[in-house]
């Protein structure tokens, strides 16, 4: 049990000092914190500004990546959504090309009207995925994965470096003056401590020529990330609106088509006047002419009814009557050749009595609005 303890014990100490290790490492954005050696201002402000644009050019690579991986599984499943639009346009041209149904080809002539806009639909969904791919995806992996980011990220991590070596240097130094006060006069330690000032000051000076050059890469890579990835955004919003655009015009033209078919077999059939018909009755016949004789032998003699306007007609020649869906008239005669004589509104004359249908109880309102 003692060793088991005394085992964890160990475990506990080195899991610490690898978070403290990891925590070196990452710390600051994976780009050294450490702030203890004395320096000046100007190199404090220089190690300032690229630990920011460290952290900076990291997030915005990250942001790159979550971009190109979104854009990546949009076009996976865009890819399987336009397979199965396909095999659902061939399924509709198949029914709308073998349907047998005796009823009529309504729903034949929309199925190939889905169809075709089924397919116009799934083209377009294809051009949206190759602008995602080629605007989008392809532009941003290579500057994840590309050399500048990684040229710049490595100046930076040999400035911290140096950064570090230029810390450890200035402890040494101190250490070189301590001996020298407790031993003035010994020359040995007074050259050593002059040969460890000297290179502090080579550590510096290459530090701040590396941290010029690290600050410079670092800033000009950011500018591209921010300029590159909000060009790709916009890109990529084009492309969704131009594709949203185009299939909302084939889904409206395809709409409108689909209500027309819909609005012709729901349509109450209307009656036609057969071409052969002959011309309603004279003028003189209508005066009167007709009450005791026949026309032609085509008298139908039916006594007078009410009938309601079922269809409207449009009057052809002065003798008939303009007929208004829903108005009452009085029929006064119906010929067997199809045309009726009868009073709407205070005027009389023909119409085609196929119009209207009888009515044994009318209201009393409408029976007034015939005369």
């Amino acid at each position: 049990m003692e060793a088991i303890r005394k085992q964890a014990y160990k475990l506990r100490e080195q899991v610490a000092r690898q978070q403290q290790a990891v925590l070196k490492q990452f710390g600051g954005g994976g780009y050294g914190g450490s702030d203890n050696m004395v320096t000046d201002e100007v190199e404090l402000q220089q190690h300032q500004k690229l630990e920011k644009l460290y952290i900076s050019t990291r997030a915005g690579k990250h942001y790159q990546r979550d971009i190109v991986r979104g854009v990546e599984g949009y076009i996976v499943t865009g890819s399987k959504q336009v397979e199965i639009g396909a095999k659902l346009s061939e399924d509709s041209r198949k029914y709308g090309s073998e349907n047998t149904c005796t009823s009529g080809n309504t729903l034949s002539r929309a199925a190939l009207s889905y169809s075709h806009a089924r397919v116009q639909m799934e083209k377009e969904r294809g051009n949206l995925l190759k602008a995602l791919t080629t605007q989008v995806a392809e532009p941003l992996r290579a500057m994840v994965m590309g050399a500048p980011l990684e040229d710049a990220r490595h100046l930076a991590q040999r400035y911290d470096r140096m950064r570090q070596e230029a810390e450890a240097q200035a402890i040494e130094v101190s250490k070189r003056q301590a001996r020298v006060r407790e031993t003035p006069g010994n020359a040995e330690n007074a050259m050593k401590l002059e040969a460890a000032e000297s290179k502090l000051q080579d550590l510096k000076s290459n530090m701040a020529i590396l941290g010029k050059e690290a600050a410079a890469a670092l800033t000009a890579v950011e500018a591209q990330q921010q300029r590159l990835t909000l060009q790709r955004l916009i890109a990529m919003v084009e492309a969704e609106r131009a594709y949203h655009q185009r299939v909302l015009q084939i889904l409206d033209q395809l709409e409108g088509e689909m209500i027309s078919e819909r609005q012709r077999i729901e349509a109450p059939p209307t009656p036609s006047v057969d071409n052969s018909m002959p011309p309603p009755p004279s003028y003189e016949e209508v005066n009167g002419v007709y009450a005791s004789q026949t026309h032609n032998g085509m008298t139908d003699s039916m006594g007078y009814f009410l009938g309601e306007v079922l269809f409207p007609y449009h009057a052809e020649s002065e003798v008939e009557l303009n007929l208004s869906v829903g108005d009452f008239i009085v029929v006064r005669k119906v010929t067997n050749n199809g045309w009726a004589e009868g009073e709407c509104k205070g005027k009389a004359g023909w119409f085609p009595f196929g119009y209207i249908e009888r009515r044994d109880r009318v209201l009393a309102s409408k029976v007034a609005e015939v005369f």
